[in-house]
């Protein structure tokens, strides 16, 4: 296996993960949202929270918004209020699936009313870039259709086009967009951004500040998914990752828990493609909902299993494997991918930590700090975030 170089140790110090403000708020089923003690009532507590995170793991710098459910008087008074707590504001989510008007779509809406109005919102969260520092617009879509026939297929392309290239004529010169693609759900017949092939069909027409999202979810099973981001990093098109973790469709649930070897294989892709590489345009984020297990402690699990996988990624001997595979040696080259995956380089992490002032085991640590305990017993009052809000 490979040792660890200053090749490989700088490429392993470069991970940074997003956390996603809402992942702190409370969620549940489709048919239940479940309170838990503690859980905050506004963005500034959403914030504190995740800068406790990377408090405890030194992994997650920013935290992702998302508009309208993070909306405040003053943008720039809470970008102070981040730094602050030693963490910034990442990626602005946008939000066209929560309003009665976009029943029958948003950006691909027939009426131009509507579709004006969800183009409006895109403008108004690039003012909310402009105020935070935040360098990307994500975009995600609910437009879709349920039955055959209901809608114009080819027509919902169009006006998504006109819509992106609209909203895209706005994006600032060091600011980008990035289209996510989901394969099904809410729509069941047609969704109108279903894969990397459409989201990167969409973003190639507008241009180099256009780029995909990745949402490790949102496939249906069996997908090759290091495939896509070793075309898409191939393409220049792969703009950010929403991390999380599936059993079944889109759980959200926490990355590595359903295959930590996707997760392997996938932050392999990643190193080879130069995603971790300084200067990387790529952004890593989560992309989770914590149902039944506590919030922070859920984040906390997620970044560690991102650190990990990637530092067994960065054992695969790279030369040795690809002699392998030009000598045409199945076996060999599979043992050189797998012996990386099998080692166990948590006592490597632990060390890795205490050298730079952190816990060992954040984990505990948090559990020890009474963090939990205090927002528990603070917290009391008021409403508790949630979905939409």
């Amino acid at each position: 296996m490979r040792n660890f170089d200053s090749d490989a140790i700088e490429t392993f110090q470069n991970l940074a993960i997003e956390l996603p403000s809402w992942a702190f708020g409370n969620s549940g089923t489709r048919f239940k949202v479940f309170g838990t003690p503690g859980t905050p009532r506004t963005v500034e507590e959403k914030i504190a929270d995740a800068a406790t995170v990377h408090r405890f793991t030194g992994l997650a710098p920013k935290v992702a918004l998302h508009i309208p459910w993070d909306l405040v008087d003053d943008f720039g008074a809470l970008r102070t209020y981040a730094a602050d707590l030693g963490v910034g504001l990442g990626t602005v989510n946008s939000n066209t699936f929560q309003d009665d008007d976009y029943k029958f779509g948003s950006l691909t809406h027939t009426d131009k009313h509507v579709r004006q109005k969800a183009i409006d919102h895109h403008l108004a969260c690039i003012e909310v870039m402009n105020e935070t520092g935040s360098r990307d617009l994500k975009i995600w879509l609910a437009d879709g259709t349920n039955y055959p026939g209901q809608g114009d297929i080819r027509g919902r392309q169009d006006r998504l086009a006109e819509s992106l290239a609209t909203i895209y004529q706005h994006i600032g010169h060091e600011q980008r967009m990035v289209l996510e693609y989901k394969f099904f759900e809410p729509a069941t017949y047609m969704t109108d951004v279903p894969d990397w092939g459409t989201s990167y069909a969409q973003v190639s027409a507008l241009g180099e500040r256009a780029l995909v999202c990745l949402d490790t979810g949102h496939h249906a099973p069996g997908t090759n998914i290091e495939f896509i981001v070793a075309q898409l990093l191939r393409l220049g098109k792969l703009g950010s990752f929403d991390f999380n973790s599936r059993f079944y469709a889109d759980d959200d649930l926490i990355v590595g828990a359903a295959d930590p070897f996707q997760l392997f294989r996938i932050m392999f892709e990643v190193i080879r493609g130069g995603g971790l590489a300084t200067g990387s345009p790529v952004a890593l984020m989560l992309d989770q909902c914590h149902n039944v297990e506590e919030k922070i402690p859920g984040q906390i699990r997620s970044v560690l299993n991102v650190q990990e996988m990637t530092a067994r990624a960065l054992l695969v001997d790279t030369d040795a494997l690809a002699a392998a595979q030009e000598a045409g040696d199945v076996l060999g080259a599979n043992a050189i991918f797998m012996d990386a995956f099998y080692t166990d380089i948590r006592p490597d992490l632990a060390t890795w930590r205490t050298e730079r002032g952190l816990p060992a085991d954040p984990m505990a640590a948090f559990a020890d700090s009474g963090y939990q305990e205090e927002i528990a017993a603070a917290r009391v009052g008021g409403t508790q975030s949630s979905w939409g809000a």
